[in-house]
This record gives C-alpha cells, structure tokens and sequence, in this order.
C-alpha cells in the first residue's frame, strides 16, 4: 500500500494538483503561443516586436523567478491599485492561479516558436490556392493552416509539456499543495527525506511515462499518412496483395 506512515494519501492529492496546474498552464499555454506566433509572422511591425519583446522576456527569465515575481510582486501591485479606490486590506493572490500564470508565460514563449516554425513548413502555394477560390484570411488561418500545425508542432509541444509538467515543482515554494510541498511535509514530519522524495520521484516518473504515451498516440493519429503505410507494409509482409484502384 502507498501509506509512507500516513503521508501517502497526501501525495496522492498533491498528484492530483499537479496534474490540475500542467493541464491549466498548458490550455493557456498553447492560447499565448498561438498568438505569439500569429503576431511574429504579422505583416503589421507592432504586433513583431510585442512578440519578440514576449518571446525574449520570458524565455530569459527563469521559471521559479517568474513564479515568485507574479505571487508576491502581483499581490504588491494589486495593493497599489486598490488603495487609490480606498481599498486598504491585504490581496493575497492564490499559489494556483499564481503558478497558472507564471508557467503559462513561459510555456507560451516556448511554444510560440514552435508554432511559428510550423505555420511556415506549410507551402504557400496552399496560401494562394484558397485565395484563389476566394476564401478570406481569417478562413484561411482557420481551416486550412491551424488544422496542419498542429500535426507539425505535435512533437515540439509535447516536449515542452514534459517540461512544463517538471516546472509544477516549483510551484511548492509558494505554498501550493502539489507533490514536491506533499513530499516536503512529510520530509519534515518523519525526517526521512529519501524515502519522500523518491516516492515523488516515481510519481513525477510515472506521469512522464503517461504524457509520453499520450503524446505517441496523437502523433499517430495526427499521421493518416504513416498509420495507411505501415497497414500497407505489414500486408506486404504477410502477403497480402496491396489494394488497387480501378480505371
């Protein structure tokens, strides 16, 4: 049983908010990087720069930096706000939306790029023809490009999830009750710091191993492609004569 002397059950439940904190941070994630990327490849300058100005900030800031700044700097900020209303108590920000927040920026960032390289694998002769049969450039973005990124950034993304499912971690240092702020407490409560960080270890390793298989199966789906020629190569194999078309 998965008791480590009573502690067990609250590792579970930190599982449970990390899992909650990736999946928030990657939905959001994936709305920043979509538009960084469609504002990078813009034909209006403003919206280049903004974008490269987001790409370059985030990606130089490190990830618990940005956690700390948003959780501690936001309540600050907000504070400043409200008083000029009159509002005078303390605003504490929740560790959730705070680490939400933070890991979203930097996930977007990351994933910017990676849109940005996919949009342009795709030929522009697909661009031209849709214009030719007079669909309009929104129409265009959203039923012929957005439909083909994603099996080209799929890979990308998925790498980045693995990261940004790791940087959860970092969110225990603002209080919120995650797996590595589990595994501490019961570090401080037993003295036995080993045992609870390896049982996040494994825990950390087996949602790796999940998002891994998760991410294997979408490429495949996303590949009719590779899913039609390895059913063809394995009938060859067995010497099943390949389907001909009739004239």
């Amino acid at each position: 049983m998965f008791d480590l002397q009573g502690f067990g059950h609250l590792l579970l439940k930190g599982t449970v908010v990390t899992i909650e904190l990736a999946l928030a941070s990657l939905v959001i994630g994936l709305i920043f990087g979509l538009l960084g990327a469609t504002a990078k490849l813009s034909k209006v300058w403003i919206f280049r720069k903004l974008a490269t100005i987001y790409t370059s900030t985030m990606r130089g800031i490190p990830e618990l930096l940005l956690v700390l700044f948003l959780y501690y700097g936001g309540s600050i900020i907000l504070m400043s706000v409200m008083s000029r209303f009159g509002y005078n108590e303390y605003i504490d920000i929740n560790p959730f939306i705070a680490g939400v927040a933070a890991l979203s920026l930097a996930f977007g960032a990351y994933a910017t790029e990676v849109f940005r390289m996919a949009i342009q694998e795709i030929p522009d002769g697909q661009w031209e023809a849709a214009q030719a049969v007079g669909m309009r450039p929104m129409q265009i973005y959203f039923r012929i490009i957005i439909p083909q990124v994603w099996r080209l950034a799929l890979p990308g993304l998925g790498n980045l999830f693995l990261v940004l499912l790791k940087d959860t971690a970092l969110v225990s240092v603002i209080g919120l009750h995650d797996i590595m702020y589990q595994a501490t407490r019961g570090r401080q409560a037993t003295q036995e710091p080993f045992t609870f960080y390896m049982a996040a270890a494994v825990l950390y390793l087996g949602l790796t191993v999940i998002v891994t298989g998760v991410m294997m199966w979408l490429e495949w789906r996303a590949n009719p492609a590779e899913r039609y020629s390895k059913r063809l190569k394995n009938q060859m194999n067995k010497g099943v004569n390949p389907p001909t078309s009739k004239v």
